[in-house]
């Protein structure tokens, strides 16, 4: 157990359970990375809930206990530390006395003066967001009561003890190899070798030219002006005017030298973590807002000027350090005592506000991912805000952020000016002190006058190294919290990992070996979205989609349709059952598909890559990039296929359309599809997916934009490409609500509460006057 609370920011603005929960584990003695916790504690879209904070303890070795209490119950009898919910959105933990003073059984630190409210007795509360912070019990109870029980305020609190199993875990939690190091990043360095070396000789030189030039006007000084020698003086200048040219003509080449190699390691760093953001699953991307992925490619600039600028500095001034402090010694001991003195004082007072500005630097982070997104949803989302009149409180609530990200900068400013006022302070206090040192040692004979002048200019370069020692070690801190939140990507393992051999392993999906298409059995699969407490939205399907042959999925909203298309897709990894590729055939392909269990490939054996190469997609939310329409189409090809291009235009009905344009399959269409109509969007996606030739189809509300006589050309041409797939049919699976799109399937899945409730072709399904009835017969006019 910690006698000082072990504090963590949280990295993401919906982080703050795991983190909580983080903090807690480390002051018990037990370390879990932030990313372990976030997959227990089942983070989703909304963040995480009580549940899932009480799972996620219970499975690393909790036990736990939650409670709606008063204030004065929780200040006598809750073990400490313990987790509170927090003005009704978030998680924070209220943290034990660490001066050991106080039983941890039941009891706060009290402090006599709160950083926040008025003085006495104060709460000292690890928020992730903000800090550690000492709130008074008024303060306290305002944020974390949020009813009124028997008269009194009570809130809730999640109360947590280790059990032994607790401390049988290893410190093993999530720190993988994936995880990027300060010794990880200066790889990237090393790469330039012979650049480095070139640097390091332009140094060199440069500092032994700039160490003459004290010599140079020294010897002006003391011999060119007492002896009246103007020839002497005039050698000296030209030689000082040669050593200036000669330091700029190396300075230049240095900066070059260094754009270089700062350009190349930023677009390395930057183009590996896009690397690793593209291997993530694609469920990943659930619980994340595009602010925080934005703002972490902005730590990348960070990180890439700690590594070229700052540490290449650093390096160069110990150089400077020690061969100008060799001169200043030589010169004169006591006056090198005093700036050695001052100078180790300066650096301590920057090292105070190194706290500080790594609890800014976290508040500033949250604060730019929440302006992003607000941003991004501000200028995707203005035809939505005009249509409904929200314009001014859309532009209020990005104005309130404003205001914030204002008010974290005066905060900023002033520690800043307090920084700034107090190394003032010290810097010329030393060169006050330094220049009564040197000229009394003039007036009593003990150093020259141009040894003083060569001694003030030696301390003014000295005076250099000291601020970039500094900023090394405040840039220093900004690379590490930048990694910390880099590290929370680079951990997350990979969709396709590869296997021991580092092969991936695929796993043809059609063949066999026997030439016999496969179709997809899927057998007692359940699937819950990610927080605790969720319902399950698949509830033990078992169902056999045979290949070569159309399967229409129908249901009302909510029935889980479109979440059985995204785990064929492979979406998300399969919680409960499985689905497997088999190539049974015959005529009734279910009873046969169940009664050979066992038999076939199963999805999760064969590489995400190789399988989706085998899919064409069109999905209700179908992304259309900021391209031309060819591009659009061939999306995985850098040259698109002439041929394939118009032949998928054709069998999406879109030809014409396209070729009444000025520019053709060149013409350059906006992001999500602006400047076309939503059915010519839904089309190109058709084109897309007819494109890729593939052997399965998967479609969701695929013509639900089309109107009638688009739909049905569209859908005859489909007819015509279902049954010409590269081992014959294609296996398709259309999701739908609109009847005329899947009453020619070969069978129809009906679908409610997650279940299959009716299964069938059109003619049994209405023959049978059952849930598919009902959904059809208002469309097709069937009557009562």
């Amino acid at each position: 157990m910690m006698s000082k609370f072990p504090f963590y920011h949280q990295l993401d603005t919906m982080d703050c359970g795991p983190t909580c929960l983080r903090m807690i584990a480390k002051y018990h003695g037990v370390s879990h990375s932030l990313q372990s916790l976030r997959q227990l504690t089942e983070i989703g879209k909304d963040g995480v809930n009580l549940l899932g904070i009480v799972q996620a303890a219970e499975h690393i070795g909790f036990r736990t206990l939650a409670v709606k209490v008063s204030l004065k119950q929780l200040l006598a009898d809750a073990p400490l530390p313990c987790i509170v919910h927090w003005q009704q959105n978030h998680f924070v933990v209220v943290a034990p006395n660490p001066r050991g003073l106080l039983s941890r059984w039941g009891s706060y630190l009290f402090r006599k003066k709160s950083p926040i409210g008025g003085k006495g007795a104060g709460l000292l509360v690890a928020d992730p967001a903000k800090g550690l912070l000492t709130y008074t019990q008024a303060e306290f109870e305002s944020a974390w009561a949020t009813s009124v029980e028997n008269n009194e305020k009570v809130g809730i609190a999640l109360l947590l003890e280790p059990t032994p199993r607790f401390f049988e875990e290893d410190e093993r939690k999530g720190q993988g190899a994936n995880t990027l190091g300060i010794g990880t990043l200066f790889g990237y360095v090393l790469r330039y070798k012979k650049l480095l070396a070139q640097l390091g000789l332009g140094l060199l030189v440069g500092s032994v030219l700039q160490l003459v030039l004290p010599f140079l006007t020294q010897s002006v000084v003391d011999t060119g002006i007492p002896t009246h020698n103007l020839h002497f003086i005039y050698l000296v200048l030209a030689a000082q005017l040669m050593l200036f040219i000669g330091r700029l003509s190396v300075d230049f080449i240095r900066a070059w030298i260094l754009m270089h190699i700062s350009t190349r390691i930023n677009l390395s760093i930057l183009s590996d973590f896009l690397a690793k953001l593209l291997r993530l699953p694609i469920s990943f991307l659930d619980s994340k807002q595009t602010g925080d992925i934005l703002q972490r490619i902005g730590d990348h600039s960070r990180i890439e000027s700690f590594l070229t600028g700052t540490s290449l500095n650093a390096l160069f001034s110990v150089l400077t350090l020690v061969v100008y402090g060799g001169v200043l010694l030589a010169y004169h001991t006591a006056i090198f005592g005093v700036f050695l003195l001052f100078s180790v004082l300066y650096v301590a007072w920057i090292v105070l506000f190194l706290k500080y500005r790594r609890q800014l630097d976290h508040k500033r982070f949250a604060l730019a991912s929440q302006n992003q997104s607000s941003l991004i949803q501000l200028i995707t989302g203005l035809q939505e805000i005009k249509m409904n009149n929200a314009e001014h409180l859309k532009r209020w609530q990005w104005e309130n952020l404003q205001v914030r990200q204002f008010k974290l900068s005066m905060k900023g400013l002033a520690i800043g000016q307090y920084q700034q006022a107090g190394a003032m302070f010290l810097n010329e206090g030393k060169n006050i002190i330094i220049t009564f040192m040197a000229a009394t040692a003039v007036v009593n004979g003990q150093l020259t006058l141009g040894g003083m002048m060569a001694l003030q200019y030696i301390v003014g370069q000295l005076n250099s190294p000291v601020e970039q020692m500094i900023q090394f070690v405040q840039h220093w801190q900004d690379a590490k919290i930048s990694l910390e939140r880099l590290n929370e990507i680079h951990e997350v393992e990979d969709e396709s990992p590869p296997t021991p051999d580092g092969v991936v392993k695929i796993i043809p999906p059609l063949g066999a070996g026997d030439g016999i298409p496969r179709g997809l059995f899927l057998q007692n699969l359940s699937f819950t979205y990610p927080g605790a407490g969720n319902e399950p939205v698949l509830r033990d399907i078992n169902l056999f989609i045979p290949a070569g042959k159309i399967t229409a999925i129908v249901g009302t909203s909510g029935s889980g349709k479109t979440t059985l298309l995204k785990l064929l897709l492979r979406f998300y990894p399969i919680q409960k059952g499985e689905i497997r590729l088999t190539s049974l055939i015959g005529s009734d392909p279910q009873r046969r598909a169940v009664s050979t269990e066992g038999q076939g490939v199963g999805l999760n054996t064969i590489s995400h890559r190789y399988w989706r190469s085998q899919c064409g997609t069109v999905l209700q939310d179908g992304f259309i990039f900021s391209d031309s329409i060819a591009n659009n189409i061939a999306v995985g090809d850098e040259i698109p296929n002439v041929s394939k291009l118009f032949h998928a235009a054709k069998v999406a009905n879109i030809q014409s359309f396209i070729e009444s344009l000025p520019l053709g399959y060149n013409t350059k269409i906006g992001a999500e599809g602006n400047g076309i109509s939503q059915g010519q969007r839904q089309r190109l996606l058709i084109a897309r997916a007819v494109y890729k030739d593939p052997a399965f189809l998967f479609f969701d509300e695929a013509t639900n934009a089309l109107d009638a006589n688009n739909e049905r050309v569209i859908m005859e041409n489909l007819e015509t490409f279902f049954k010409d797939g590269p081992m014959g049919q294609r296996t398709v699976v259309v999701v739908a609500h609109r009847l005329s799109t899947v009453k020619n399937a070969d069978q129809i899945v009906v679908m409610e509460n997650g279940k299959i409730v009716e299964l069938g072709t059109h003619a049994q399904l209405t023959e049978y006057q059952g849930k598919y009835y009902e959904l059809v017969k208002n469309q097709l006019e069937l009557g009562n």
